[in-house]
């Protein structure tokens, strides 16, 4: 009964609307003298005034650690002494090194039925977890255990399992290199390749499009090619709130005279204008746009297809003007198969779909038309539709047919989320792991690796969900939160007769549990890191493939804290004893080992440690950068892709779903979205004002969301509607509050990614 009764009122945020909120107009431009005041009073009320000069400075600096938050790479050469860093980046180390403390005094304090009342920004505000927690099969508070208990109890729970493909293994994008490579190589000694990742729900359609067209499933530009590039083109992505940094290179590229193509539903202020916290002015600001594009949701792929329609009716006017054809030659297969496909589109369709003015697109069109290097860039507002992979192939197409991969500013750049999500990837954190990296990894450790395929995200919910895995291990992160289909996700976790969180502060993942749950608290980014052979450092590889150095040198939050890398060599040890092929406690007694041993298993990581004490770290090898496609073909890959209308049937509008300013991922620094006019509230949805109109809605009414999907029907309860620069026929709400109405079943064709920008829904007014 207590377990049921946890699940129906805590696996979603509480239903705090109040009315209370208050709503401005959105903001003109990003950063500027208000972000820098925003930063320091986050890192003033967490860790104290005098805390924050010794603090923030160390953050993204060579020496230093590195930011907890977004995995925008830094620059190569010279960096801010005083503050290489943005605002939500000083949100996200502030929330790290708070002093507050969720210590054993918290958990007793609290049941866990009254936690699961806490909003996401209150549980995340109680403060550093201090000791190993665990919750008892049928109690109502976690309590203290030790360290050896804790490890012997999950050891015991993965030997009684029937098979190792019982137990489900997440990651989330904050793990080092090192602790992802331990935590994989440990979970393929055990048996199984289910090893999802945060990867699944964000770029897996980034991957699997780049890897079949161009052999690797990374972007190829380097950080100093936005200052080189002609054209930049941002699908999908709101860089002021997710990326704020990236607003400095946009700024850098607009002054060698780039010109930028923003393409999103929604007007966000980063995208306009930028005022440099860092510049010579903070009363000055740049003009970051010079087109925005605003499609309808799904509306990029339309978009894409008119704007090759009219480039290949320029390169017919005058061929191999418009085309590399010499590069399409040398270095593409599929060219013809393409310009057939491109023939056989209506444009006056093409432009109807996209949302987009005939103008605007025609505009756009002979910037691609009359430039070399360009730089494409996308995000979530691509990857999360159900053709992702297909639009994001699109992207590439046009990249190819101008000849803009290989060449100094010109590019793919999927922009990565969290700070180390493409390096847990390189390390071998994927459910569909390579013949090639399991060989090689069962010949340097003389362990039998299994080959059949793991479950993602998604298969991972739907297995607990089905009682086929018992045992679930979060490497970080908040899996309830970050997932689709809250109340599926939540049946799911408390299936499993274990669920095990690696964390540094509560969160809604604590709360919604197996039959016995723990909680294991690690190290963050910023403290000290001792080992038995002495101070350690980790590694990240960021957003462009950059490999460097991360260490902190603050106190930890407890004297019990251990860190990442730590906590999977002692559950080896526990699980698989002294008599083991690996010897998992002398791997962690000097990270310069596991290093080691990855330089022998995962390509371009030779002389790992060597390099890596370099200034500024070391690129790893890119085939698309140097022209070197890996796919079967070798060649970069031209592809015919489907265009298909979004099924509205049931539905009145489609919803996005969004972050706030006050937000990274399911992490919520505070209740404001500055930028776009929303304080002290987080259950608005954003609409555009006739559409308001026309459902007799104003600001201060309260609606229900009703998600329509399969006949099914889905609710989130207590909206505030609010007038916002969105096309009719869209909303946008944020999430987790919204991910109830995401589908499991609803996602991205091949790569399996949750549909969250693209919800079908009606809209039901509250009655007084």
């Amino acid at each position: 009964m207590a377990s049921k009764k946890v699940v129906k009122n805590g696996a979603v945020p509480p239903e705090k609307f109040t009315g209370e909120g208050s709503i401005t107009a959105p903001s003109k431009k990003a950063a500027g003298l208000t972000g820098v005041k925003v930063a320091i009073q986050h890192l003033s009320e967490e860790i104290g005034v005098d805390a924050v000069a010794s603090l923030a400075p160390k953050m993204n600096q060579f020496d230093g650690f590195d930011c907890p938050g977004c995995a925008w790479p830094d620059p190569d050469e010279k960096r801010s002494f005083l503050a290489e860093y943005c605002e939500n980046g000083a949100k996200a180390i502030a929330e790290e090194a708070t002093t507050k403390k969720a210590d054993p005094d918290f958990w007793s304090k609290y049941s866990v039925f009254e936690l699961s009342q806490f909003t996401d920004y209150d549980l995340g505000k109680s403060g550093r977890i201090t000791h190993p927690m665990l919750l008892e099969e049928g109690g109502t508070h976690y309590r203290p255990i030790a360290w050896t208990d804790a490890f012997s109890i999950i050891a015991q729970e993965l030997k009684a399992l029937n098979s190792p493909d019982e137990a489900v293994f997440y990651t989330s994008g904050r793990t080092s290199n090192e602790a992802a490579f331990i935590y994989q190589l440990f979970v393929r000694c055990f048996g199984t390749n289910n090893l999802p990742d945060c990867s699944n729900m964000c770029h897996e359609s980034s991957g699997v499009a780049l890897n079949r067209t161009l052999g690797l499933g990374k972007g190829s530009v380097k950080h100093e090619d936005f200052e080189k590039a002609e054209v930049i083109m941002i699908f999908g992505q709101n860089p002021g709130t997710n990326h704020p940094r990236m607003l400095a290179s946009l700024e850098a590229a607009k002054k060698q005279g780039a010109k930028i193509i923003a393409v999103n539903p929604l007007k966000e202020p980063g995208l306009l204008r930028f005022s440099n916290p860092q510049g010579v002015s903070l009363l000055k600001s740049t003009a970051i746009s010079d087109h925005y594009l605003q499609v309808r949701i799904n509306g990029d792929m339309a978009l894409l297809k008119a704007l090759l329609y009219l480039m290949l009716e320029a390169e017919d006017a005058e061929p191999n003007s418009v085309f590399d054809q010499d590069f399409i030659q040398k270095h593409t297969l599929g060219y013809k198969e393409l310009i057939t496909d491109i023939r056989s589109y209506d444009f006056n369709e093409l432009v109807s779909m996209s949302g987009v003015s005939e103008k605007e697109i025609r505009d756009v069109s002979t910037l691609l038309i009359e430039k070399k290097r360009i730089i494409i860039c996308w995000a979530m507002g691509i990857t999360q539709h159900k053709n992702g992979v297909a639009t994001i192939q699109d992207i590439v197409n046009v990249l190819l047919l101008k000849g803009s991969i290989g060449k100094p500013g010109a590019g793919t750049c999927p922009v990565r989320g969290h700070s180390n999500v493409q390096g847990d990837r390189t390390m071998g954190i994927y459910e569909k792991p390579s013949e090639a990296f399991l060989a090689k990894q069962e010949q340097v450790t003389g362990v039998s690796m299994p080959r059949k395929h793991g479950w993602d995200a998604v298969e991972s919910i739907e297995a607990m969900a089905e009682s086929k895995a018992g045992v679930f291990f979060a490497m970080g992160g908040n899996f309830l939160s970050a997932s689709p289909d809250t109340w599926t996700t939540a049946r799911a976790l408390e299936n499993c007769s274990l669920t095990v969180h690696v964390s540094t502060k509560p969160n809604r993942s604590h709360v919604i549990h197996g039959k016995r749950a723990l909680i294991l608290p690690c190290l963050g980014r910023s403290e000290n890191d001792v080992q038995q052979e002495g101070n350690q450092f980790v590694t990240v590889e960021n957003s462009m493939g950059v490999v460097h150095q991360s260490q902190g040198d603050r106190k930890p939050a407890s004297d019990l804290l251990k860190s990442e890398a730590t906590i999977v060599a002692e559950l080896a040890h526990a699980y698989f004893g002294d008599d083991h092929a690996v010897d998992w406690l002398a791997l962690v007694a000097n990270y310069d080992r596991i290093r080691d041993l990855i330089s022998e298993v995962i390509p371009g990581f030779d002389n790992f440690n060597a390099r890596v004490r370099q200034k500024g770290g070391f690129y790893l090898p890119n085939g698309p950068r140097d022209l070197s496609f890996t796919n079967k073909e070798q060649k970069g890959l031209l592809t015919v892709n489907k265009l298909e209308k979004l099924n509205m049937e049931g539905a009145q509008y489609v919803l996005m779903t969004i972050r706030s300013h006050d937000q990274f991922n399911t992490t919520v620094y505070g209740l404001d979205d500055r930028y776009r006019g929303v304080f002290n509230e987080r259950r608005v949805l954003f609409m555009n004002p006739v559409d308001m109109k026309n459902e007799g809605l104003k600001q201060g009414d309260v609606v229900n969301l009703i998600g329509h999907y399969k006949g099914e029907r889905r609710v989130a309860h207590r909206f505030m509607p609010i007038p916002y620069d969105i096309p009719s026929g869209n909303t946008a709400a944020y999430f987790p509050e919204t991910n109830v109405l995401v589908p499991l079943d609803s996602t991205a064709d091949e790569s399996n990614t949750p549909t969250s920008k693209a919800v079908m829904i009606t809209i039901e007014k509250q009655s007084t």
